[in-house]
């Protein structure tokens, strides 16, 4: 079997699902190139700036330190997932996964410069011509424009996109920005343009466990085997039922248009990504043979092997599993949205200088060192003033004697802070301590935080 013969040349179809994915592809496209363009506050609304280990998420600023809430969102999508696909398989792949996506811009270039599925198996097995060439480089240099400007937004969202652009243009990038963008072209240019289907059946971890979370209640792209069997060809006016046929016309239809070449007759299998495409052509021939559309449908397996209505098959979408799921996902979300809510907007972290853990300096004073880290994630900046409690005597100042320090707006800021308290009066060992902090930022906030500490007194 040559390349060409192994290839899927999947034919164009129209049809209210195929205009379903032609409007994810817009919203999904614009929601991506245009979402790094957006400012807020003066600055890139999605940013995840890895240099300065920050996140920006519109008015949210995230730190390492609040890696458990990215924990809990993984949580969120996950159980998201496990919903959705308990409710409706695979639809997410058939319709806003960008492998999807991507290989439906980039085939609906293909048949713009090569032409529909006979067209392009014609080009692709003829010798090699000038016309196969221009349209070879045409394709391919489209193909690249479009994997281009993809690579290049990908990095916008963890470099800013503005300077981004702008050293782009003047051909002013590190070489780690090129790498990463020349990395991502090249993956999004051979996913969607080469690999496509492959991904899908080979490579997609999504593709193998689904089948764990769907049941005979879920609904997917189903072929209803009592209506269609036997099939078999005839004319538009003959009598099925007269010569023992099924209403499927055997035409083959549904398998040129799937994306992934797969047969839905032969059941559900883990390479239908539930994209439609054959409901829509099966609809279209049932039309043109004036039968009733459905004999290929989003259905459950139950409902077409039991004959249930489409309001019954419904009301069972409702079921223990889906319900468990989506209690614990609301639970979740509401959580997450809560402890984002209470978040305070001043943060200190107490690190003691390990070297030193307590000496003894002149006028009999005990002194412990300290680093603080502040992250103020307000949008203004703070004056703190520190202090610190829990011995007889003991006294918090940076090194040049002072006890406040500035932390700016949507900054963190690390210091060196000396405590010292008098020797006598204090059993050698351990004694814990709180530092505090108490500041008002230039909006009238009154921030302010307390942390614990030990004090070290040598014996």
């Amino acid at each position: 079997m040559s390349v060409a013969d192994a290839r899927i040349y999947a034919r164009a179809v129209t049809g209210p699902y195929a205009s379903w994915r032609i409007v994810f592809v817009f919203l999904t496209q614009a929601l991506f190139y245009g979402l790094p363009w957006l400012q807020w506050d003066g600055r890139q609304a999605v940013l995840f700036d890895l240099g300065a280990r920050r996140f920006y998420l519109f008015g949210l600023v995230l730190w390492p330190q609040d890696v458990v809430y990215l924990a809990v969102l993984l949580v969120i999508s996950a159980l998201g997932l496990f919903l959705f696909t308990a409710l409706a398989g695979r639809l997410f792949c058939g319709y806003a996964c960008p492998q999807t996506v991507y290989s439906e811009i980039f085939a609906w270039i293909e048949r713009k410069v090569e032409g529909d599925r006979a067209a392009r198996q014609r080009l692709d097995q003829g010798p090699w011509t000038a016309r196969k060439l221009r349209l070879k480089a045409a394709k391919h240099a489209l193909w690249l424009g479009i994997a281009w400007w993809t690579g290049s937004t990908f990095i916008g969202y963890f470099a800013p996109i503005r300077q981004l652009a702008h050293d782009l243009f003047t051909l002013q990038l590190g070489p780690w920005q090129w790498f990463w963008i020349v990395f991502y072209s090249v993956a999004t240019w051979g996913n969607a343009g080469f690999l496509r289907e492959s991904v899908c059946k080979y490579m997609c971890p999504y593709a193998r466990f689904q089948s764990v979370m769907v049941d005979r209640d879920t609904f997917v792209v189903t072929y209803d085997k009592r209506r269609g069997e036997p099939r078999g060809g005839r004319s538009r006016h003959a009598d099925a039922a007269a010569l023992g046929l099924g209403d499927c016309v055997d035409c083959h239809w549904c398998v040129q248009v799937c994306p992934t070449g797969i047969d839905i007759r032969d059941g559900l299998q883990y390479m239908c990504i539930g994209c439609g495409a054959c409901v829509d052509a099966c609809n279209d021939v049932m039309k043109k043979m004036q039968y009733a559309p459905g004999l290929i449908r989003y259905a459950s397996e139950r409902a077409v092997d039991e004959g249930l209505s489409r309001r019954a098959a419904i009301r069972r979408l409702l079921r223990p599993r889906t319900m468990v799921y989506g209690t614990l996902l609301a639970g979740l979300v509401v959580a997450l949205m809560t402890a984002l809510w209470l978040r305070p907007s001043l943060r200190m972290d107490v690190i003691r200088d390990r070297g030193v853990l307590g000496r003894e300096v002149a006028g009999g004073m005990i002194e412990n060192v300290y680093r603080l880290q502040f992250m103020n994630t307000s949008g203004s900046p703070v004056q703190l003033a520190l202090s610190a409690d829990g011995l007889d005597g003991l006294a918090l100042a940076l090194p040049d004697g002072s006890t406040t320090v500035r932390v700016d707006a949507l900054d963190n800021k690390i210091v060196a802070v000396v405590a010292r308290a008098p020797a006598a009066g204090a059993a050698p060992g351990a004694h814990r301590i709180v530092i505090h902090a108490r500041g008002t930022g230039t909006d009238g906030a009154a921030p302010a935080t307390d942390e614990a500490a030990s004090f070290f007194i040598p014996q």
